[in-house]
């Protein structure tokens, strides 16, 4: 079956010249092209018993890579699941109107941290209030920015326990339902992030241009704040294994999957997308190659930024201390954390050991290396 990879080691040279891509984006780019080829060199696992030598080719690890983010979201959800509290968890999505997606993508680092400061400080105060909680929560929020059909589209899934913590040390439990009205939470979060979006040095290009005169954006914010933005809520999830599995499928998703790639002929890619607006059904999407790698390298986040961050009682300040003590109130086992190694996370990947010979079942004794062929 064809991959990402396939269509930038095709088309990725005519895609440089036709559309500079930033720096950034070109590192991606490089990194899905290398991945698992000889210029990255290979590892060889010789077995001691039987002689054979077995020959693979390094990963690129980059984070934006369909074949390299296994092992690192393995290694995430095991570092996750100490923090969890044997309590109910809604899951909250929310959303901007897409008149400020542009500004948003030519303003990323910024505008996408804006996002979560504006969300995080929408849930902590609504949850504050005795009329909705009355408690301090402790929340993971996760940045996605792609559609079905790699549209830019960023929106942060939230990941809320179902209570919290009170002024008094108590543990308050929250309604069955989620405790905050959806409308409630969308209107809090939109007159936040604008106004937060008022104290921003931001830059425009090409057909954003006109929104360097003041009274073009101001015109923009008031439009946005006609509408109703939408946020949701998941149906709340069953068991906290359901929150892990959760977290297992999203955390280190990226743009699109290599599975989700049906054929790449003649310079067209077609891949499947799910349709939400239209009762969730499957459809195939024909565009271009140089059209596919400009909407996947929209997906490209800036330099080291942080797109998984935990609040409230989840911030690293004090979090030992009160998670302990959310554990002791919510009924949770109170165990130490321990960290799974690098080769049981692998075989749980692998469904096997993986330093045992797959010929002989015998252990291998010997690991070599050998360079990229660039070296």
């Amino acid at each position: 079956m064809p991959e990402v990879q396939d269509i930038f080691t095709v088309h990725g040279d005519e895609y440089r010249q036709m559309r500079k891509p930033s720096y950034i984006q070109l590192k991606a780019m490089s990194a899905i092209q290398k991945c698992r080829t000889a210029e990255l060199g290979t590892h060889n696992d010789v077995c001691d018993s039987c002689g054979v030598v077995d020959i693979s080719y390094n990963s690129c690890r980059n984070r934006h890579c369909p074949k390299c983010q296994t092992l690192a979201k393995e290694r995430w959800i095991d570092n996750q699941k100490h923090n969890l509290l044997n309590v109910k968890y809604f899951h909250v999505v929310f959303t901007v109107p897409d008149t400020l997606r542009p500004i948003i993508y030519q303003n990323q680092s910024k505008l996408y941290s804006l996002m979560f400061r504006a969300i995080a400080e929408t849930l902590q105060e609504l949850a504050a209030d005795k009329k909705f909680l009355g408690a301090k929560l402790g929340f993971t929020t996760l940045l996605h920015t792609w559609g079905q059909n790699l549209s830019f589209h960023p929106h942060i899934h939230c990941i809320i326990p179902a209570g919290g913590l009170n002024n008094s040390g108590a543990w308050v439990d929250s309604r069955k339902k989620f405790f905050i009205p959806v409308k409630v939470l969308s209107r809090k979060f939109r007159g936040k992030f604008l106004h937060l979006l008022k104290t921003q040095v931001l830059h425009f290009f090409g057909n954003q241009s006109y929104l360097s005169d003041l009274k073009q954006f101001l015109n923009l914010l008031d439009s946005a704040y006609l509408k109703e933005w939408i946020v949701y809520c998941k149906p709340p999830f069953k068991t906290v294994n359901s929150v892990i599995e959760y977290l297992g499928r999203y955390t280190h998703r990226i743009a699109i999957s290599n599975n989700r790639i049906l054929s790449f002929n003649d310079g067209q890619v077609t891949f499947k997308w799910r349709d939400y607006k239209d009762n969730n059904q499957w459809k195939n999407l024909t565009i271009s190659a140089l059209e596919f790698m400009r909407r996947f390298l929209m997906h490209v986040l800036p330099h080291r930024f942080m797109k998984i961050r935990h609040y409230g009682l989840l911030a690293n300040r004090d979090k030992l201390k009160k998670l302990t003590l959310c554990k002791w109130l919510t009924d949770t086992p109170i165990t130490d954390k321990i960290k799974a190694s690098t080769l049981d996370l692998l075989t749980k990947m692998l469904g096997r050991n993986p330093t045992l010979c797959l010929h002989c079942g015998k252990p291998r004794f010997h690991f070599g290396l050998s360079p990229p062929i660039c070296a």
